[in-house]
């Protein structure tokens, strides 16, 4: 799912092709995409774009008459730009929008359709979009502390809640808690002082560093590999790599659709969370710290090379 600095360099890029600009057409490929009925979508036709705008996750189009096109990217959904009218949409394709300067193409990849888009008139039906989650970027340590511990969640889940912080995801989540040396399974009201402010310097400088790696990285191109796998991670998509600090094996624990990566060694004291799946499938087999995953990855290797040596004699 694109995050927030993903979400800043698609607001920055369309700023420079489609600011004071009229939108000519609106071209509905996928009706389900479409999440409202009032106003009706042709309204947003013939009126210019007054100012880019994120609200959470959310891109948002302003339009002369109060008027907002909120765009929900979700997991798949991205965001092209085509400087052309004739735009091939493609099976992914949703919408498009059409302006003098060229093309705005939203797709979604997949077969989950979730990304959506609504047309609402006037700030009070805006904010109904809004979450309430603090902008990290934008607060200071007591209100970051007020909305962590507002309920007792394990951090991961914390950050990723937008209804606690604005604009974090799965990918950046990761992140933010290797950086700040925490366990993604902590209990968020638990937290120590000297954590708490590890956590909140933590999360402004990945975010920061993030915006600026992907600033960098689009020049005044718009951004077409949109992805939540970056090179450039310490963690988070990196499992069984080495971490970037202390080379130890980068490890997971998946749930649902999410998943936490983590360093035992950096985050965790040497200790392997349980994942829930494999906890239930392997019971006691479950190893609990890396000494100790280390010993059964020796004692397979010698298993194995005494097997081979076996089938060698027959």
């Amino acid at each position: 799912m694109p995050e927030l600095p993903d979400i800043v360099i698609y607001i920055e890029q369309l700023q420079t092709r489609v600011l004071n600009q009229p939108m000519q057409g609106i071209r509905l490929l996928n009706p389900f995409v479409l999440r409202s009925v009032t106003p009706p979508l042709e309204q947003a036709v013939g009126r210019n774009v007054l100012e880019l705008r994120r609200l959470g996750k959310r891109i948002i189009l302003v339009l002369e008459g109060n008027f907002f096109l909120v765009f929900h990217l979700m997991i798949a959904g991205r965001l092209h730009w085509r400087q052309t009218t004739g735009v091939k949409a493609g099976r992914n394709g949703m919408a498009v929008f059409s302006f003098p300067s060229g093309s705005l193409l939203f797709t979604e990849a997949g077969s989950k359709k979730r990304a959506s888009l609504h047309l609402v008139q006037g700030e009070s039906e805006l904010q109904k979009h809004n979450r309430g989650g603090a902008e990290v970027l934008d607060c200071d340590l007591a209100d970051f502390r007020a909305a962590l511990c507002r309920e007792n969640h394990t951090l991961k889940r914390a950050l990723t809640d937008p209804r606690l912080f604005s604009g974090i995801g799965n990918a950046y989540s990761d992140e933010i808690l290797h950086r700040a040396r925490l366990s993604p399974v902590a209990l968020s009201q638990r937290l120590p002082d000297e954590g708490m402010e590890r956590l909140f310097t933590a999360s402004q400088a990945v975010l920061r560093e993030w915006v600026e790696r992907l600033r960098a990285e689009a020049g005044n191109a718009f951004p077409e590999k949109v992805t939540a796998f970056r090179p450039g991670m310490s963690v988070h998509g990196r499992f069984q790599k080495p971490c970037p600090v202390c080379g130890t094996a980068i490890q997971r624990i998946a749930h649902a659709d999410n998943e936490a990566n983590y360093c035992p060694r950096c985050q965790t004291g040497g200790k392997l969370l349980a994942d829930r799946a494999l906890s239930r499938l392997l019971r006691t087999d479950w190893p609990r710290t890396l000494e100790e995953m280390e010993d059964r990855k020796v004692a397979a290797k010698k298993a194995s090379t005494v097997f081979d040596e076996g089938n060698r004699e027959r």
